[in-house]
């Protein structure tokens, strides 16, 4: 074996490591950021069921995880397969970026593996911001705004994140320039997109003529809202876990109270009536009498607009018009495919974030060979 073929081999293994044990960090920051914990005090993680503080003998990354089998040490309670998953989604993604920047640099990044350390901190900014978005549908201001502003420090410094080929006061310059271009081009595009969809779907109104009589029931795991001879599928009238359905009852039964001339307001899976909240996954029935019906529609949140201007700081405007594309092409996939199967319960409620992430991480391994794999399919145009 060369001693080219060991340092690469050691090289992949640190970066494997590392990526792990940024992840164990990266699970903290997931769980505390959404809470407004510090992710520095307590400086050692804890279980969230009995708040014991694991030692760093217990805190092995993918080690502990497995040899416990999932269980906290102290008091055995169940640890979720997303703190392993993450730490090993992590490792894969630092030991790709290693393998991209130092081996298959390619027109993105031309050959300088100092971009290691920018990318490390973009794909660990992608973890956090997915795995937060997924289970709390919010982005925090400290992973979107932090991260652009650290996508535009980077590239103040590494000029080559941004396609230049020498070090130098201009080459800086202008790589900060393209940084602070692909930040605002991401944010105008999508706050753009998300104008325009509450221009279009931001509010939907169904106004009765005489107080209306409804029932939400259950149809499998699926709720179904029946008023005026129709079915309305609680999935399909929300587009996503933020918007909110504003009922005008004259009458409204639940659990056994009932009121009269109420307002009634609706999450996917919350219902508010008369300060107190009721989980939808527990309520077999409501009912009652309305005379108006309304649709607070969300079309994106503004946590992904940030998010954007973060992946356009780091990669480029060109980055963002194929992470959006990318993003929209998966999200049309995953909630699309199922319905035209016949398969709507299969379906599932994914903010748009996770797939902003999917399409940059796309864009850092293949982007580029990909658009010009399909340019490369449409014709020359003909010489006259």
């Amino acid at each position: 074996m060369s001693a080219q073929t060991i340092y690469e081999i050691l090289f992949a293994t640190f970066a494997f490591f590392l990526g792990a044990c940024v992840g164990s960090f990266l699970n903290v920051c997931i769980y505390r950021l959404p809470l407004d914990m510090s992710v520095n005090e307590p400086k050692r993680s804890f279980c969230p069921i009995c708040k014991y503080q694991i030692p760093w003998t217990s805190n092995l990354p993918l080690i502990t995880w497995t040899v416990q089998r999932g269980k906290c040490r102290n008091c055995k309670a169940p640890i979720p397969f997303r703190y392993f998953g993450v730490e090993l989604l992590t490792a894969v993604l630092f030991l790709a970026v290693w393998w991209r920047l130092a081996y298959h640099a390619g027109p993105i990044f031309p050959g300088h593996w100092v971009l290691v350390f920018p990318m490390f901190t973009f794909v660990s900014l992608l973890v956090v911001a997915t795995f937060i978005d997924f289970e709390h549908y919010i982005i925090p201001d400290g992973v979107t705004i932090g991260g652009t502003f650290a996508g535009i420090i980077f590239s103040a410094g590494l000029p080559w994140m941004h396609g230049e080929s020498m070090f130098g006061i201009q080459e800086c310059i202008r790589s900060l320039m393209w940084s602070v271009i692909g930040a605002a081009f991401g944010f105008a595009l999508l706050w753009l997109v998300s104008w325009l969809g509450k221009l279009a779907f931001g509010r939907k109104s169904l106004a009765f003529d005489k107080p209306t009589v409804f029932t939400w029931t259950v149809d499998g795991e699926r709720g179904k809202l029946s008023a005026d001879g129709k079915d309305y599928w609680w999935d399909e009238l929300f587009s996503s876990e933020k918007d909110t359905l504003v009922m005008q009852c004259e009458r409204f039964e639940i659990e056994g109270r009932s009121s009269g001339g109420c307002e009634i307001r609706s999450l996917y899976e919350k219902l508010t009536f008369d300060g107190q909240d009721y989980d939808l996954n527990s309520i077999k029935t409501f009912s009652g009498t309305m005379t108006r019906l309304d649709f607070r529609r969300t079309a994106m949140g503004f946590g992904d607009v940030k998010f954007i201007a973060c992946i356009g700081a780091f990669l480029g405007w060109q980055a963002v018009l194929f992470t959006v594309m990318a993003a929209s092409m998966a999200g049309a996939l995953v909630g699309g495919v199922p319905k035209l199967i016949g398969k709507k319960d299969w379906s599932p409620k994914i903010p748009f974030g996770p797939y902003l992430a999917l399409g940059a991480v796309i864009w850092i391994f293949c982007g580029r060979e990909i658009l010009e794999w399909y340019f490369s399919q449409f014709p020359e145009p003909m010489e006259f």
